[in-house]
């Protein structure tokens, strides 16, 4: 990962001789030392966030790989690529159920109930708006996505499209803007 505080250390070795432990508090090399760290540490933090916030992306890429993979990595036609979309759309309305289910009458909501139910109703917005999927209707297309090994840097490599409820199919750039 970052390396600033490493490479700041081996310089400030270099000039000393060695001798990085005899350094006083508030001088020049001690403050380096304090600002790689801090450097490193946010970098770290920021790289972490990014996972975080691609981690959905990945996940659904998956998902339609493995569907890709049943059909022989063959072109899809639009009706099994709206089916597949509306299962993944739907994928936590058991769970929601169970969740709201087994929560007595008259008692607030808990946060995974809340959860759930955000995640269903963005992905019917999505949906309906544009579902932004690789695209399934192309061999070539196809071909790429069963090649794919879960690498962020190989998915501006596909072609995307968003496709609606309504059948509309519109080409689309990676990463989705939102």
């Amino acid at each position: 990962m970052a390396k600033t505080l490493e490479k700041t250390r081996k310089q400030i070795a270099k000039k000393r001789n060695g001798a990085i432990e005899a350094m006083h508090q508030n001088s020049r090399d001690s403050k380096r030392l304090h600002k790689a760290q801090i450097r490193d540490d946010r970098l770290e933090k920021l790289a972490s966030n990014r996972k975080k916030r691609d981690r959905p992306l990945i996940g659904r890429v998956a998902f339609f790989q493995e569907f890709a993979r049943q059909h022989e990595n063959q072109a899809l036609d639009l009706e099994a690529i709206q089916l597949k979309i509306n299962e993944f759309v739907h994928q936590y309305d058991e769970e929601y159920a169970e969740v709201r289910s087994t929560r007595r009458q008259g008692r607030p909501a808990s946060t995974r109930e809340d959860l759930l139910k955000m995640k269903v109703e963005a992905l019917e917005k999505e949906y309906r708006d544009g579902f932004f999927l690789p695209d399934l209707t192309s061999e070539k297309n196809v071909q790429l996505l069963d090649r794919w090994d879960r690498e962020w840097s190989y998915l501006p490599n596909l072609a995307w499209v968003k496709i609606s409820a309504t059948g509309n199919i519109k080409p689309a750039k990676f990463p989705p803007s939102e």
